[in-house]
Parts: structure tokens; C-alpha cells; sequence
């Protein structure tokens, strides 16, 4: 059976799927492209104390299964649009 969290007047098991898609899913995740993308996704999770259960880079998309340490997922697809617009 999967690990709860607990909190004062809670007992959970939260986690995500989220999927990033190139734009008119264009297939330009490849070799260093696609490297690239998986470490900025280990850093940004790993900042964020998210646990990656699964994940994988497609050639135009980006799979991640994960597991937020605390409920602070929606800051995790805003860092990853804001990495985007500076890049």
C-alpha cells in the first residue's frame, strides 16, 4: 500500500500528471534538446521538493508523474512557462 502523508485533520496521497506540448506539436525534443528539458525538469522538481515517480521526454512532449512534498503544483507549470519565456 502507497505511503500517506498526514496533516493535522488530514490523511492524503496527492500526486500529479502533468504533460508539457511543443507548440503545433512540432517534434524537436530530440538528443541534446530533449536532455536539456529532462535536467531543467529535475532541477525545477527537485527545487520544489517534488518527487518524480515517472517521466519521460517524447520527441513533442514531456510526461511527468509526480509527488509534491507539500500542495504547491500550480507554482511548478508557472516556473516552467516563466524557464520558457526567459530561455
Amino acid at each position: 500500500m502507497s505511503e500517506y502523508r498526514r496533516g493535522v485533520h488530514t490523511v492524503h496521497d496527492i500526486k500529479y500528471h502533468f504533460v508539457w506540448v511543443t507548440k503545433y506539436r512540432y517534434k524537436v525534443l530530440r538528443g541534446e534538446i530533449a536532455e536539456r528539458a529532462r535536467d531543467i525538469i529535475r532541477q525545477i522538481c527537485m527545487a520544489r521538493e517534488i518527487t518524480i515517480l515517472k517521466g519521460y521526454v517524447s520527441k513533442d512532449h514531456v510526461h511527468l508523474f509526480g509527488a509534491p512534498r507539500c500542495c504547491a503544483c500550480p507554482d511548478l507549470t508557472h516556473t516552467r512557462r516563466f524557464r520558457d519565456e526567459r530561455s
